[in-house]
């Protein structure tokens, strides 16, 4: 588990003083953007959560999501696939996936079938995990899986990303580096759906694990923050961020978040802007040197035509592992959480982000609290919320066992 770093959402560290960078709640309550409600989706066929970057759920070209691998509350890799129906409201299994997987990555295919790749294929133990190189593409004509070309480096906790061309991006990721330590990697390959083979792309500029993809109108994608492994058990957060272009097959860093962060999300808004929200650094922030164990409550705008990063409204409370979900109106959906100072329960609130204004609503309660969901908007602008982690750590109810949800829930705008 010495790759797994996971993060805090907001507390008080002290009677009227709060994480981040210490500075007072918003007090703007102009809102335009209006909350939606939570009405439950039934239960999956399994309990799982899904930890960063990636999301584990993906919609087919029929409008049903798919949802793939995972882990339980023991950090044992799942084989589990299901189906759900949004026109119906039901949950279904479908074929297995021929590897138990998780911290894998899971991508659309332009033909509609959807490729699983890489992420861990063993329960934790006594040494490092190894990074899986195989990967798998599921048919959703047959409900099947096949497996592909293996990946050119194993790797876990890797971004990927459909570029326009309909290859898929893999960058960084971490693998094992010895007998009780990972590297984080720079490395990155695309593949081709047509050939099912993986090529080598030039390596990003910075090492890194655990991020967010983002990419832009224009085909370029964005790679904001992250992870490094810098000794046995040990990571730390980054602020560096690179675009990739690939027409050119070229990496350009970029301007750096203010904060360096971990856990994170990152969300594409109208006009090419980047959102980031909450994670967690864990570190000595640059200001006054003091030591913050706490998620952020910070967020941040990137604009890709200036190459800058700016302070945006503030959340109303800091949480990391939550999913942020663009809405068909624009707006941004922020889910669950956690605080990694604790990590013991998952948040069972929203908050919905106004694209136009800048700012956020007051907070919209869940059916129940959850850290690392998935989540993914539906075709009819609903988001459905799947599973996650509900009691973890110090207040799971067995020892060694976290509490994992198989519920599903889903907001209507």
């Amino acid at each position: 588990m010495s790759a797994e770093p996971h993060g805090p959402a907001g507390r008080f560290t002290e009677p009227g003083r709060w994480p981040g960078r210490f500075a007072a709640p918003p007090t703007d309550t102009a809102r335009r953007a209006a909350p939606g409600r939570w009405s439950p989706a039934g239960e999956m066929p399994f309990a799982g959560f899904w930890a960063q970057p990636a999301d584990a759920a993906v919609q087919l070209a029929d409008g049903r999501v798919l949802l793939a691998g995972g882990e339980d509350g023991r950090r044992v890799p799942t084989d589990v696939t299901a189906l759900f129906d949004p026109a119906t409201g039901t949950w279904s299994p479908s074929g297995a996936l021929w590897t138990g997987r998780r911290l894998h990555s899971t991508t659309t295919l332009p033909d509609g079938r959807v490729l699983v790749a890489g992420g861990i294929g063993e329960p934790p133990g006594p040494v490092p995990a190894t990074g899986l190189g195989s990967c798998e593409v599921y048919d959703p004509a047959t409900g099947t899986w096949t497996t592909t070309g293996p990946l050119r480096e194993p790797r876990f906790s890797h971004s990927a990303t459909l570029l326009p061309d309909g290859r898929v991006l893999v960058a960084g990721g971490a693998a094992v580096r010895s007998a009780d330590s990972h590297r984080t990697l720079r490395s990155a390959e695309a593949y081709d759906p047509g050939a099912g083979t993986w090529t080598t792309v030039r390596p990003m500029t910075d090492a890194r694990f655990g991020h967010p993809a983002v990419r832009f109108d224009d085909g370029r994608v964005l790679m904001v923050g992250g992870i490094l492994a810098v000794g046995r058990g040990s990571h730390a957060a980054l602020a560096h961020c690179e675009l990739y272009d690939p027409a050119a097959d070229r990496w350009t860093p970029t301007a750096g978040l203010a904060t360096v962060r971990k856990s994170h999300q990152a969300t594409l808004l109208p006009g090419n802007a980047v959102l980031v929200t909450g994670g967690d650094m864990q570190g000595f922030k640059d200001d006054d040197w003091t030591y913050d164990p706490y998620s952020q409550w910070t967020t941040e705008r990137y604009d890709p035509a200036s190459d800058r990063w700016t302070a945006d409204g503030q959340l109303p409370w800091g949480r990391s592992h939550h999913r942020a979900v663009r809405l068909a109106s624009g707006d941004v959906l922020v889910i669950g959480g956690t605080d990694d100072a604790s990590m013991a329960v998952g948040y069972p609130n929203a908050t919905l982000y106004d694209a136009a204004t800048r700012t956020w609503s007051a907070e919209v309660p869940m059916l129940r609290g959850r850290w690392a969901p998935a989540a993914i908007g539906l075709a009819d602008g609903r988001v459905l919320v799947m599973g996650g982690l509900d009691e973890s750590g110090p207040a799971a109810p067995l020892p060694g066992e976290d509490q994992v949800t198989a519920t599903a829930e889903i907001y209507a705008p």
